[in-house]
């Protein structure tokens, strides 16, 4: 009888803990996938590039996004900012020929919204990386920061 019970114990707890991992809400990579088919919508319609996103994982953060596409030839970029607000400190796009362009960029924003369209300098260039500097805002959640081209 204790190895019955054993067992149907056991088999109650696989079942409760497959109740828990059916209902844990879905991360963010889920969250990405489903923006991943706006994006493209977004593209096909508008003639925007998504050249890259990046997670703000606190509340100071850098990072780098390598476009290294010799086959773009960008003329104008904007920002948007997805699933929280966040603080933009500063923006430096470095083109394929070494050089680099730093626009003021001192910005806050909020959830879901969009920098102004940021003109690059010099015509039509290829852009090698853009730097970031940014952090989440006080109190919000974790966001995410998405650069387009045109």
């Amino acid at each position: 009888m204790t190895i019955v019970r054993t067992l149907a114990l056991a088999g109650l707890a696989l079942s409760l803990t497959a109740c828990v991992v059916r209902t844990r809400p879905a991360g963010p990579r889920a969250a990405e996938r489903r923006n991943d088919v706006h994006d493209a919508r977004v593209e096909a319609t508008t003639g925007w590039d998504k050249l890259g996103e990046r997670w703000v994982h606190g509340g100071a953060d850098r990072d780098v996004i390598h476009v290294g596409r010799d086959d773009g030839r960008f003329t104008k970029i904007k920002l948007k900012a997805e699933h929280s607000a966040l603080e933009l400190f500063d923006v430096q796009v470095v083109f394929a020929d070494g050089t680099s362009f730093s626009p003021g960029t001192r910005l806050v924003f909020a959830q879901g919204a969009w920098s102004r369209d940021i003109d690059l300098p010099g015509g039509g260039r290829a852009i090698r990386r853009v730097e970031f500097r940014y952090g989440n805002l006080p109190g919000g959640g974790k966001s995410q920061l998405e650069l387009w081209a045109r």
